[in-house]
Protein backbone atom coordinates (compact mmCIF):
# COMPACT_ATOMS: atom_id res chain seq x y z
CA UNK A 1 0.00 0.00 0.00
CA UNK A 2 2.68 2.47 0.86
CA UNK A 3 4.93 1.69 -2.39
CA UNK A 4 1.75 2.20 -4.70
CA UNK A 5 0.89 5.41 -2.18
CA UNK A 6 4.15 7.28 -3.32
CA UNK A 7 3.97 6.43 -6.87
CA UNK A 8 0.37 7.85 -6.91
CA UNK A 9 2.24 10.80 -5.90
CA UNK A 10 2.57 10.51 -1.45
CA UNK A 11 5.37 12.50 0.20
CA UNK A 12 5.18 10.62 3.28
CA UNK A 13 3.21 8.19 5.19
CA UNK A 14 1.92 7.16 8.58
CA UNK A 15 1.61 4.14 10.22
CA UNK A 16 -1.36 3.24 12.77
CA UNK A 17 -1.71 3.77 15.63
CA UNK A 18 -0.06 6.61 15.30
CA UNK A 19 1.01 9.57 17.45
CA UNK A 20 -0.44 13.46 17.22
CA UNK A 21 3.01 14.99 17.21
CA UNK A 22 4.24 11.96 14.20
CA UNK A 23 1.02 13.10 12.08
CA UNK A 24 1.66 16.56 12.57
CA UNK A 25 5.31 16.19 11.53
CA UNK A 26 4.61 14.56 8.60
CA UNK A 27 1.49 17.49 7.55
CA UNK A 28 4.07 20.06 8.38
CA UNK A 29 6.77 18.49 6.20
CA UNK A 30 4.11 17.93 3.45
CA UNK A 31 3.25 21.58 3.65
CA UNK A 32 6.62 22.51 3.09
CA UNK A 33 6.94 20.77 -0.32
CA UNK A 34 4.15 22.29 -1.14
CA UNK A 35 5.23 25.84 -0.32
CA UNK A 36 8.36 25.30 -2.11
CA UNK A 37 6.17 23.62 -5.37
CA UNK A 38 4.26 26.97 -5.30
CA UNK A 39 7.58 29.19 -4.70
CA UNK A 40 9.40 27.48 -7.46
CA UNK A 41 5.91 27.20 -9.56
CA UNK A 42 5.57 31.39 -9.31
CA UNK A 43 9.07 31.83 -10.36
CA UNK A 44 8.14 29.51 -13.40
CA UNK A 45 5.35 31.60 -14.44
CA UNK A 46 6.79 35.01 -13.95
CA UNK A 47 10.16 34.20 -16.39
CA UNK A 48 7.66 32.65 -18.72
CA UNK A 49 5.62 36.08 -18.79
CA UNK A 50 8.84 38.06 -19.46
CA UNK A 51 9.99 35.72 -22.50
CA UNK A 52 6.30 36.23 -23.86
CA UNK A 53 7.43 39.78 -24.02
CA UNK A 54 10.19 38.91 -26.25
CA UNK A 55 9.80 39.61 -30.12
CA UNK A 56 10.58 36.20 -32.07
CA UNK A 57 14.35 37.73 -33.34
CA UNK A 58 15.18 38.54 -29.84
CA UNK A 59 13.66 34.92 -28.47
CA UNK A 60 16.07 33.39 -31.28
CA UNK A 61 18.87 35.73 -30.14
CA UNK A 62 18.18 34.27 -26.57
CA UNK A 63 18.34 30.58 -27.86
CA UNK A 64 21.94 31.67 -28.94
CA UNK A 65 22.90 32.99 -25.53
CA UNK A 66 21.52 30.16 -23.68
CA UNK A 67 23.44 27.61 -26.38
CA UNK A 68 26.82 29.66 -25.56
CA UNK A 69 27.25 31.30 -28.91
CA UNK A 70 28.94 34.61 -29.35
CA UNK A 71 27.20 37.31 -31.13
CA UNK A 72 28.76 37.00 -34.10
CA UNK A 73 28.09 33.34 -33.94
CA UNK A 74 24.52 33.99 -33.58
CA UNK A 75 24.62 36.80 -36.15
CA UNK A 76 25.80 34.01 -38.70
CA UNK A 77 23.48 31.66 -37.84
CA UNK A 78 20.73 34.34 -37.89
CA UNK A 79 21.72 35.84 -41.23
CA UNK A 80 22.14 39.05 -39.60
CA UNK A 81 25.03 42.09 -38.45
CA UNK A 82 26.60 41.23 -35.23
CA UNK A 83 25.69 44.61 -34.64
CA UNK A 84 21.78 43.76 -34.88
CA UNK A 85 22.27 40.91 -32.45
CA UNK A 86 23.63 43.56 -29.86
CA UNK A 87 20.59 45.67 -30.82
CA UNK A 88 18.72 42.56 -30.01
CA UNK A 89 20.37 41.61 -26.95
CA UNK A 90 19.76 44.88 -24.94
CA UNK A 91 16.33 44.92 -26.18
CA UNK A 92 15.79 41.20 -24.65
CA UNK A 93 18.55 42.41 -21.42
CA UNK A 94 15.88 45.15 -20.96
CA UNK A 95 12.31 43.27 -21.64
CA UNK A 96 13.74 40.54 -19.09
CA UNK A 97 14.21 42.89 -16.49
CA UNK A 98 18.10 41.60 -16.67
CA UNK A 99 21.40 43.78 -16.08
CA UNK A 100 23.98 40.93 -17.14
CA UNK A 101 24.23 37.78 -19.06
CA UNK A 102 23.78 35.20 -16.28
CA UNK A 103 20.49 36.83 -15.18
CA UNK A 104 19.39 36.36 -18.61
CA UNK A 105 20.44 32.91 -18.40
CA UNK A 106 18.82 32.17 -14.98
CA UNK A 107 15.15 33.99 -16.55
CA UNK A 108 15.59 31.89 -19.72
CA UNK A 109 16.36 28.22 -17.99
CA UNK A 110 13.51 29.19 -15.44
CA UNK A 111 11.37 29.71 -17.78
CA UNK A 112 12.77 26.58 -20.16
CA UNK A 113 14.44 28.53 -22.55
CA UNK A 114 16.92 26.05 -24.75
CA UNK A 115 17.66 23.22 -26.40
CA UNK A 116 14.07 22.39 -26.82
CA UNK A 117 14.02 25.30 -28.94
CA UNK A 118 17.21 25.01 -31.24
CA UNK A 119 15.94 21.11 -32.05
CA UNK A 120 12.67 23.07 -33.74
CA UNK A 121 14.59 24.40 -36.48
Amino acid sequence: VAVKAMKAGAVDFVEKPYEKHVLVEALNRAFARLDERSQRDLLVDEAKGRIERLTPREHDVLVGLVEGQTNKAIADSLNISPRTVEIHRANLMEKLGATSLSAVLRIAFAAGVGFDDARRE
